[in-house]
């Protein structure tokens, strides 16, 4: 008899472990989803709202430069907005594996669309990062010259906007990671 509740006593310590360490998880899961949302809707804020005129020779002849001249920031701002609004509707369910921290099928799904919007913000990111390296140092080979030197708030906010976004990439490897690992202590 004595044996059984030992062993029923030992069992209840590893459960009780088990659901603190997946509750931590989710509570940091929630908290990565805010970081993440707030890093992404700052990006295509930032991006979206970027414009420099620069007057030439006269004041009726300008050069211009916005963010939709370039179809990459407009693929960057568009990639950042649906993950922005992908963190922001997953947040209800990050509060919902809070509350029910052994919940599994709701943090499986979660871990797809997770990835799903890795690689979208990856994909976004990284077609923006090539054209402000363009912007900030040109091609002489293809006699492409460096705006940068031109349109210097303009490539501030760009330059800006492309490290909250891979800001939130990292965060989103973080994310995908820890509900990996809390799928797997089941």
């Amino acid at each position: 008899m004595k044996a059984g509740a030992l062993d029923l006593g030992e069992a209840s310590k590893g459960l009780a472990p088990r659901g603190g360490v997946n509750k931590g998880v989710s509570i940091l899961d929630f908290i990565l989803r805010l970081i993440a949302l707030i890093g992404t809707l700052g990006s295509a804020i930032a991006m979206g709202t970027t414009d420099e005129t620069l007057p030439f020779f006269t004041q009726f002849i300008r050069f211009r430069a916005k963010y939709d001249d370039l179809p990459s920031f407009t693929f960057f701002v568009v990639a950042n907005s649906i993950v922005s609004a992908y963190l922001a509707l997953s947040l209800p369910l990050s509060i919902f594996h809070i509350v029910r921290s052994g919940a599994r099928s709701s943090r499986i799904i979660l871990i797809f669309f997770d990835t799903a919007m890795l690689a979208l913000l990856t994909a976004g990111a990284s077609a923006a990062a090539a054209i402000v390296y363009l912007a900030h140092k040109g091609n002489a080979r293809a006699n492409w010259i460096s705006i940068c030197q031109q349109f210097n708030s303009f490539c501030e906010r760009i330059s800006g906007s492309l490290i909250g976004s891979f800001g939130g990439i990292l965060v989103f490897i973080l994310i995908v990671i820890l509900s990996a690992v809390a799928v797997s202590r089941r």
